[in-house]
């Protein structure tokens, strides 16, 4: 058991050797450049083996409109943000300070497995194989929720942010709102009556998924993510279709989520504030009249 825990890449380790360390470092910025390529390509260019009927990356989001169709700007700017911080999150690998490191290592396998999936993904939707999609984001939901519940004790560490929102809830909230988006194309008639009602009941569930990371952890990184998420969705419904529910529930989703995320953030970033304040600063006024 003991050598297949140190063998296991997935096993939980609070120090990494010098090998571990490198073997992160090089698999860890291969795979998210992969994966950061391949995104920005298909954005701008469909495939062109010829054998397959696809398209860009927003292409298929709007020929196969469905009930969770998303707003392509609004999307595009979230993974930007993502894709930068987490070659942020990258460059603490490279840190000489070693708690940073194994920080940023603890992670490590499952953000790898996470860029090879998230790749797949990307190659398998803009050629249309919506079902072998719909796999690799079952699998990468599987991997990314199995690594926010073994970090869950350490999730809201000051020190700790710039792992989680990069390479752990902003790849799960993603993972979570693309089994639908890509779900519900995967659907056959998925633009019919009985398809948009339901996509009226399953959207519900990214409050219900979002208000339980909140309710249960605090975590706002999540709240946030959902609820620019569910924007997304409500801006691509509103204005593909007026007079519907869809575009309605989706806003109310983003704007219960936001004001809890608000309530939750505020408290921690304020007693992270007052965390940082030097020890006798409040005594420094008073020192001064002395």
């Amino acid at each position: 058991m003991d050598r297949f825990h140190h063998m296991n890449p997935f096993a939980k380790r609070d120090s990494h050797s010098a090998n571990a360390i490198i073997t992160y470092k090089v698999l860890t910025l291969i795979t998210w450049l992969l994966s950061a390529v391949a995104t920005v390509y298909y954005y701008f260019e469909p495939p062109h083996d010829g054998r397959y009927h696809g398209g860009t990356i927003w292409h298929q989001n709007y020929e196969h409109y469905s009930g969770f169709t998303l707003n392509s700007v609004i999307v595009s700017i979230y993974w930007l943000v993502l894709l930068l911080l987490q070659l942020a999150y990258i460059g603490h690998l490279f840190s000489p300070n070693a708690e940073t490191v194994n920080a940023a290592c603890s992670v490590g396998s499952h953000f790898i497995l996470n860029n090879l999936l998230h790749f797949a993904f990307i190659m398998l939707f803009v050629r249309s194989h919506f079902v072998w999609a719909e796999v690799m984001l079952i699998l990468n939901f599987a991997n990314l929720t199995s690594l926010y519940f073994r970090r869950v004790a350490v999730t809201h560490h000051p020190r700790l942010l710039f792992v989680h929102f990069p390479a752990v809830s902003g790849p799960l909230a993603w993972t979570f709102v693309a089994l639908y988006w890509n779900g519900a194309i995967m659907v056959p008639h998925h633009n019919s009556l009985v398809a948009r009602i339901f996509a009226n009941i399953f959207v519900w569930a990214l409050l219900g998924y979002g208000m339980f990371f909140i309710a249960a952890y605090k975590d706002y990184s999540m709240g946030f993510s959902l609820s620019v998420l569910s924007a997304a969705l409500g801006v691509a419904q509103f204005f593909r279709q007026i007079v519907a529910f869809q575009w309605i529930f989706a806003f109310t989703i983003m704007a219960v989520l936001f004001v809890f995320t608000v309530i939750v953030a505020v408290p921690a970033w304020t007693t992270r504030s007052e965390a940082q304040r030097p020890a006798d600063a409040e005594r420094a006024p008073l020192l001064a009249d002395n």
